[in-house]
């Protein structure tokens, strides 16, 4: 089906431009979300008459969205969740959890802006992308931790999740001395 765009759309197009788009594509989201309208003669008329409205309106969004990337670009924060010794988080974050604690934050943004590829399963920082219009987007850290204390840690840039590991040398030699405590005790009887 031919559509033509009535805002940017990622890897489809800029506005006013006619694209061809598979039908369900363009049933289930793009005429329903307002971001189309059906490539016909009516429709192009419609569209050429509107172009400067749509234009002043997708600037305006714009720039607000800019102010908003503004105050949002570099911030950081903070989510506690369970884990596991290793750092594996026993649930996961997900784009809505991360969209309600930057609405928490004071910006409101919806979790379709949060450009999540896979829920966050793992402890320490995380850089995600937040598309607040098509042409803008800000990136702010999500910190996720077990408790505060260690978030701020985290903040500083020390790393939680290392283990002390020892050496089958070092094993050997406190079992080697346990066994001679042991048996020398065993000998004075």
């Amino acid at each position: 089906m031919e559509v033509i765009l009535l805002e940017r759309i990622a890897r489809l197009g800029q506005m006013g431009e006619v694209v061809r788009v598979k039908d369900g594509f363009a049933r289930n989201f793009l005429l329903p979300q307002g971001k189309a309208l059906r490539a016909n003669e009516a429709n192009k008329k419609r569209f050429e008459s509107q172009r400067a409205q749509l234009e002043a309106r997708n600037l305006e969004l714009k720039n607000e969205a800019v102010k908003v990337a503004e105050a949002l670009d570099g911030k950081s924060f903070v989510m506690i969740r369970q884990a596991g010794e290793t750092g594996q988080l026993y649930g996961s974050v997900s784009s809505r959890d991360v969209a309600e604690a930057i609405s928490a934050g004071g910006v409101t943004v919806h979790r379709n802006q949060i450009a999540l590829l896979s829920p966050i399963k793992t402890l320490g920082l995380h850089v995600q992308p937040v598309h607040l219009h098509p042409e803008v987007e800000a990136k702010v850290t999500i910190n996720v931790a077990r408790s505060a204390d260690e978030a701020e840690r985290q903040a500083k840039g020390e790393e939680i999740n290392t283990r002390v590991e020892t050496s089958m040398d070092d094993l050997g030699l406190e079992v080697g001395q346990a066994l001679a405590e042991a048996g020398g005790s065993m000998g004075d009887r």
